[in-house]
């Protein structure tokens, strides 16, 4: 991707060389499980990621980053277009331990893409607008009942023993994804994806389809509070 001055390139929104926002937005569909964007996105597995052009790194308030990104943020790592990029191509060689379990995007015009539909989301230069909210369905419907369910912390922690055999405690991947902190209407979500088979994994297809809606409940109170 042409290095160029962020706030040139952002008031430009007709800069050919800046990528295309409708294959961004496309291209934005493997990020939508963990990052929002658009009017009324919040923070879900990953930080929202409105107004994302200008921001210090690790410093979105109230949300939880790992150590390394709060870090590289305290030393100056701040959200332009080269460093977004960077970070687009391989999250862990620019953060080496970002919670962010993705392999990266290695076509360049992929990134060039993504960057320009993020771009629409930003606060500045104040004549590029927030969109329209971005659709996010559901991988599954679920009763309000199932969604309501308080899970028991104490209860989860005892069923996650089996969970730990594969993914670490500390919230790294190390070729597992991290479950650590999620949200928990996440993480029930996701298992009932796994019980219905939605999701193709079939050690979690099988592993789910054992549990009963309190004890997905269960687990996903605990690992929303673990460190």
């Amino acid at each position: 991707m042409p290095e160029a001055d962020a706030e040139t390139v952002l008031a430009d929104a007709g800069d050919p060389s800046f990528g295309d926002p409708a294959k961004g937005e496309q291209v934005f569909g493997q990020c939508r499980s963990c990052h929002q964007v658009g009017q009324g996105a919040t923070d879900r597995i990953g930080p929202h990621l409105n107004g994302i052009f200008g921001r210090r790194a690790g410093a979105h308030a109230d949300y939880r980053y790992s150590e390394n990104m709060q870090m590289m943020g305290s030393d100056g790592l701040t959200w332009e277009i080269d460093t977004l990029d960077a970070y687009l191509e391989n999250p862990k060689a620019l953060v080496s331990r970002t919670r962010m379990n993705f392999a990266g995007l290695k076509d360049p015009q992929d990134r060039s893409d993504i960057l320009a539909y993020l771009r629409q989301f930003s606060a500045s230069p104040q004549n590029i607008p927030e969109a329209a909210p971005t659709a996010q369905p559901r991988e599954v419907d679920l009763a309000p009942e199932v969604l309501a369910i308080v899970g028991d912390t104490d209860y989860g922690e005892y069923l996650a023993s089996e969970c730990k055999t594969c993914h670490q405690q500390d919230g790294s991947d190390k070729g597992i994804p991290a479950i650590t902190q999620w949200p928990t209407e996440d993480f029930v979500v996701a298992m009932h994806a796994y019980k219905r088979q939605i999701r193709p994994h079939p050690v979690m297809q099988m592993m789910a389809a054992r549990l009963s809606d309190e004890e997905i409940a269960a687990l996903a109170a605990y690992f929303a509070q673990t460190e």
